[in-house]
């Protein structure tokens, strides 16, 4: 059985798009019930359109308070069923309101080798601090941000001097294959937390490629 997953986004949804491509392509185990934006020309929005996905944009402004803001997403998100939530680029700060309905259903993607450079520029940040390796990180949600138990990090090679939009779309092309495959443990009940560490369950599959020029792990399995 899928599991029934909301998508959030704020922006353009290119991790959303590879999301979409792994269920066309019968690769992940999951329904995506509503994608929800908190702006109404996050371009993602048309790009769920597109696939026939109910979309929601529900502006932050409009709301009193975090707390608020967050009620009026949990009924929309239960209203459609959903059960576990998936943050793609969502750029707010949920608040326990948020956590308490979905506990330990909500992952995100995060630009960045957490704990080095949480926030809203992670690979800029990363290029601005001359590192070597940069990357990304899919974690669980917790109440601060960008800090949750880590489910799979990639790492990259980062370039002296180069231009800062040439390593997010190295990282940005890592994003792409570790979230969904972060999703479908997620859906088939892999995942587990003890103190901070995510343990994964094992099985008996077969690995996909190693890309010679990241490095990912956990190690990702064949189709991701």
């Amino acid at each position: 059985m899928s599991l029934p997953i909301a998508v959030l986004i704020s922006g353009g949804g290119s991790n959303l798009q590879s999301i979409i491509e792994k269920m066309e392509d019968n690769i992940l185990d999951v329904d995506i019930r509503m994608v929800l934006s908190n702006k109404a020309d996050a371009y993602g929005l048309k790009r769920a359109e597109a696939y026939g996905i109910p979309t929601a944009a529900l502006s932050h402004k409009d709301y009193s308070s975090r707390e608020e803001f967050d009620a009026e997403m949990v009924r929309i998100l239960k209203d459609a069923g959903v059960e576990a939530v998936v943050m793609a680029g969502f750029m707010r700060i949920i608040t326990p309101v948020f956590l308490n309905a979905f506990p330990g259903k909500i992952i995100n993607i995060h630009p960045a080798i957490l704990p080095s450079f949480p926030g809203v520029d992670g690979q800029g940040d990363a290029a601005d601090y001359g590192v070597q390796l940069a990357g990304c990180t899919v974690h669980f949600v917790d109440e601060k941000m960008d800090h949750g138990a880590v489910i799979i990090q990639a790492a990259v090679p980062a370039y002296p001097g180069e231009d800062v939009d040439e390593l997010r779309e190295r990282i940005l092309k890592q994003e792409h294959r570790i979230l969904p495959q972060a999703i479908q443990w997620l859906a088939k009940g892999r995942l587990s937390i003890e103190d901070r560490l995510v343990k994964l369950a094992g099985a008996d599959v077969e690995l996909a490629a190693t890309d010679e020029k990241s490095l990912v792990n956990p190690p990702l399995e064949k189709g991701f």
